[in-house]
């Protein structure tokens, strides 16, 4: 291998390299209405051609021996505003542990919330059992008599929409996809948010099956990567699963020569977290970066990602040439698309 091409090779794993500059008014506040008629930016990898539509206009884009894949998370309200010692204190809900009773959990003020802290809210409480790294809290939820955990938490907390949506007037089921069916998750996998019911009753009319897998984003999607060398980056772990029919689907996809369409990155890490015709529940730590050899998915549907993220990593692996997903990225800039979880979508091909 040349200098040059080591230049290059260490330039894809260099945080840097994933960095780019955004105007701040492209970032979405509210999700397009209807959800489908959001812009689609189309990007053939092999070809590297690039076309600019409507994301209902994906329908095209799919054959009858395709399969969409779609992750059937659903959001919880996991942030929790609350008071104690009379300042503001919040909590955000990553994940259970143990049961549903323990949990992993993001807190604020992480420095005053010490082991022991108890807070009281409307008859139970949630308790700091542990500190454990990266600024993570063990929490111990015990919800009033006759409640369930779940039933607790939608009583006392609100959708955890990310920090980068300040104005949204959008109402908070904007922020759930329509097929939502297992709870558990602290972030919406927002590729999906752009799907109607009725743009997913075209797609199975023309004859593309749609399969479900189950991942609940938590701290391993959307914290950042904060590390130079991208390879020094650790994902924190989130449960998956892929139910044996969807792992059937899979099988009977790639045998007919159809090709696997990941609705968003948690689907795709999904997919790529087992294999081929594999099923069941386990969690991933998975991080995909240049390099990675897909063994699953053969197109993806995304929005626009963060700066520095491991996901824009995931894409660009994906695309399989970083230079021209800057370029792509830089024209959506130009052509004003709306980035980020309520903003536009991508389908590569």
């Amino acid at each position: 291998m040349s200098g040059s091409q080591n230049n290059e090779e260490s330039a894809l794993f260099s945080l840097s390299s994933y960095d780019y500059e955004l105007p701040e008014g492209l970032i979405a506040q509210n999700p397009a209405d209807p959800r489908d008629s959001s812009r689609l930016l189309v990007i053939g990898a092999s070809e590297k051609s690039v076309e600019h539509r409507i994301f209902k206009n994906i329908t095209e884009y799919m054959s009858p021996n395709d399969l969409l894949v779609l992750n059937d998370t659903r959001v919880i309200p996991a942030r929790i505003r609350t008071v104690i010692n009379g300042a503001k204190s919040e909590i955000l809900l990553l994940r259970p542990t143990v049961g549903v009773n323990v949990w992993q959990a993001l807190m604020k003020p992480a420095r005053k919330l010490q082991k022991g802290t108890r807070f009281e809210l409307k008859g139970g409480t949630i308790e700091v059992i542990d500190k454990l790294p990266d600024g993570i809290r063990l929490a111990g939820l015990s919800p009033p008599m006759g409640k369930t955990v779940f039933e607790w938490i939608n009583e006392i907390g609100e959708m955890p929409l990310p920090p980068y949506i300040k104005r949204t007037t959008a109402p908070s089921d904007s922020y759930q996809t329509v097929f939502a069916q297992i709870s558990g998750s602290a972030a919406a996998p927002t590729a999906s948010l752009h799907f109607t019911n009725e743009l997913l009753d075209v797609i199975k009319t023309r004859g593309t099956r749609i399969a479900h897998v189950t991942l609940h984003i938590g701290l391993g999607t959307f914290r950042p990567v904060r590390s130079e060398n991208i390879r020094e980056h650790i994902m924190h772990r989130e449960i998956c699963s892929i139910p044996r029919e969807t792992a059937q689907a899979i099988l009977d996809c790639k045998r007919k020569g159809g090709r696997v369409i990941a609705g968003g990155t948690t689907v795709i890490r999904t997919l790529e977290s087992f294999g081929p015709g594999e099923a069941g529940t386990r969690d991933t730590d998975l991080f995909i970066t240049h390099g990675f050899k897909f063994k699953v998915a053969d197109a993806l549907i995304t929005n626009f990602h963060t700066p520095k993220s491991s996901l824009l990593m995931l894409v660009s692996a994906f695309v399989g040439d970083h230079d021209f997903l800057v370029n792509t990225y830089e024209e959506a800039v130009r052509m004003k698309y709306r980035f980020f979880s309520f903003g536009d979508a991508m389908l590569i091909i």
